[in-house]
């Protein structure tokens, strides 16, 4: 026997079994591995605990700011992440639209709801409150904007008054 296999075989206490496999193995015998290709998926299609893509609108209203002391929040708040798509702004109100990579819709929205308040001082945002939340995976998007309610493809990523 290798060394490489009787340090594996000294893990397991003698007269137990590794918890792998729960004992389907005979003592020593090495696991078979199995490759998986690129594009396989597992069986009953895709993984609910994988990561999927939710696009989020935030929107922020408050006590009227200055304009300028607004877009260079946002704007501070986009180079801090770079996630952001778009922002637009005004001197009391803000929507901010992005894509958040999450397992799931409550995920996606308890980030979302952080966003604001967790970069109020490092950004220097307002102390609006949110007003709006709204998160949808990437189908229903790809559905709005196919059907023209959603989003302008056009639309430019930045920071953009009202």
């Amino acid at each position: 026997m290798s060394a490489r296999k009787e340090a594996a075989v000294r893990r397991v206490r003698p007269g137990t079994t590794s918890s792998r496999g729960a004992g389907s193995r005979a003592a020593g015998a090495e696991r078979a591995l199995t490759g998986v290709a690129a594009g396989d998926r597992f069986p009953g299609g895709e993984p609910r605990d994988l990561p999927r893509l939710w696009h989020v609108t935030l929107s922020v209203s408050g006590e009227p700011a200055p304009v300028a002391e607004v877009r260079r929040a946002l704007e501070q708040l986009a180079h801090d992440h770079p996630f952001l798509l778009t922002s637009r702004y005004a001197d009391d109100h803000a929507e901010i639209r992005y894509w958040e990579e999450a397992r799931d819709l409550h995920d996606a929205a308890a980030v979302a709801l952080r966003l604001w308040g967790e970069h109020r001082r490092t950004a220097g945002l307002p102390p609006w409150e949110i007003v709006g939340l709204e998160v949808i995976d990437r189908a229903t998007y790809h559905q709005r904007v196919a059907a023209g309610y959603g989003p302008v493809l056009a639309t430019p990523v930045g920071v953009h008054p009202y």
